[in-house]
């Protein structure tokens, strides 16, 4: 047997026992300390930033409980060492992939035959669980609709449907070969039940229906996964509203540096992909170690020696970890994306992370299209707009007074409320370039890169495409 094949051998009977419920504590020791002796002893051999990053330290003495005694790995570690990150040769990866590049210099990101299977392998059970309380025993035809030729979405997305049995077509608005009008005409034809997007796409995609003469209601999509932002509880019901009979699952968490890291379920939590990591919370601010649940900033280091294996990787995402409840229907610690650290936002007298400033946005909105905050000081107190996209009846009056109290309350600023049927296109980028950069406008300083990125984009997003 190859060291491939014993590898997959392993990895898949473990994968069966951890789904099963089947691990135990001594289990997870075993796991734990002999998957991070090997990725340490094959990133020490094998990729020369980190030969360097870790140079003097014993990594047969690193356990688990002394991960931070090891340097972090940063974004500008990765930007900076691009190609000697990897650990391993590029021919010896399967597929190749890099960052968007929207805010720096694009990193590589290539994935190896384990990077793949272990990957991949979270995202099939997921979906597989998530289809089988949806829709019994027949499979959905699914419509991908992803970002970018360089991201991994589209293969990743195409093996899970293959492995499932389940037909996929590949419908992306964005492209310049495809557009809304032949996206939505696809989705009625073909059936498409689920549609796997960004959040932002799932509001712009109703837009775009209602332009080019569809009725959101009358298409035949019942499910959207969505991935590549933060996706609230509030989000996903005023989602309900723009898609009615539709739901709105948080599918994926991850990225194209550290894989998938969790997976949804059909209770909307999201499930870390446990086999794969180990997981660390820090202060953002001084990166002082929290241990690994709570919340701060998630430190991932992965288990898998594949082609670019990380180390006490920063992510730079603002996560709260708790126990999974006992009847929950995937395994693993509950991962709750609560933003970038670099996107919180200081408003009056509070700092608000972007989950926490969504809510208090979408708290009770139901089909609203869209949604963006300008932030002015223009006497020196903060002034604070939103700016909501209507549905065709409109908002209850009662509805937007309500978002316009929460945030006065929440942070002491002047509050009002504007109803915008043509907002601002930057809204539509979403993820692309930040969460921020797409919903906030701060008129109290200079627009960062960040915005300005998100600004020459944004044309791309328009619903006319």
């Amino acid at each position: 047997m190859s060291g491939l094949d014993a590898f997959r051998h392993e990895y898949l009977r473990v994968l069966r026992r951890f789904h099963a419920g089947e691990m135990t504590r001594e289990d997870w020791a075993r796991w734990d300390a002999s998957r991070l002796t090997a990725v340490l002893r094959h990133v020490t051999a094998r990729s020369p930033f980190y030969r360097r990053h870790l140079a003097g330290v014993d990594i047969d003495r690193i356990t688990p409980d002394r991960l931070p005694e090891l340097p972090f790995t940063t974004k500008e570690d990765l930007r900076r060492a691009r190609y000697e990150v990897l650990s391993g040769g590029l021919a010896e990866a399967l597929v190749f992939y890099e960052t968007t590049g929207t805010t720096g210099p694009p990193t590589p990101c290539p994935r190896g035959p384990k990077d793949v299977l272990t990957s991949n392998a979270a995202i099939e059970e997921a979906w597989r669980r998530l289809f089988r309380d949806r829709f019994g025993d027949r499979m959905p035809v699914v419509g991908l609709m992803g970002p970018s030729e360089l991201y991994a979405f589209g293969d990743v997305f195409t093996a899970v449907t293959a492995a499932l049995g389940a037909c996929h077509v590949k419908i992306w608005p964005e492209s310049p070969r495809v557009g809304f009008r032949k996206a939505l005409r696809l989705i009625a034809e073909l059936g498409v039940e689920v549609v796997v997007c960004a959040p932002a796409m799932v509001l712009s995609l109703a837009k775009a229906a209602r332009h080019h003469g569809y009725d959101p209601a009358r298409l035949p999509i019942s499910v959207f996964l969505v991935l590549g932002e933060i996706c609230t509880p509030q989000f996903a019901a005023n989602a309900a509203g723009v898609w009615p009979g539709a739901r709105v699952y948080p599918t994926l968490y991850g990225s194209q540096e550290a894989l998938c890291i969790a997976t949804g379920a059909v209770t909307g939590r999201l499930h870390l992909s446990r086999l794969n990591y180990l997981v660390e919370l820090i202060d953002p601010d001084t990166g002082r170690h929290l241990g690994d649940t709570g919340t701060g900033e998630l430190v991932l280091t992965m288990l898998i020696d594949g082609i670019k294996p990380l180390i006490r990787y920063r992510t730079g995402d603002l996560v709260r970890v708790t126990p999974a409840p006992p009847d929950a229907p995937l395994p693993g610690l509950v991962v709750e994306v609560l933003g970038r650290v670099d996107d919180r936002v200081t408003v009056g007298t509070a700092t608000l992370c972007p989950a926490e400033l969504e809510a208090l946005v979408l708290e009770g909105v139901r089909g609203c299209l869209g949604y963006q905050i300008v932030i002015d000081a223009p006497d020196g107190i903060d002034e604070v707009t939103v700016r909501l996209d209507p549905p065709p009846g409109g908002l209850p009056e009662p509805v937007t007074r309500q978002v316009a109290a929460r945030l006065r309350e929440r942070t002491g600023a002047r509050v009002r409320v504007v109803i915008d049927p043509d907002l601002d296109p930057v809204t539509r980028t979403g993820s692309y370039v930040s969460w921020k950069a797409a919903r906030i406008v701060d008129d109290r300083t200079a627009a960062d890169p960040a915005a300005q990125v998100a600004r020459q984009v944004a044309h791309r997003y328009a619903i006319t495409t």
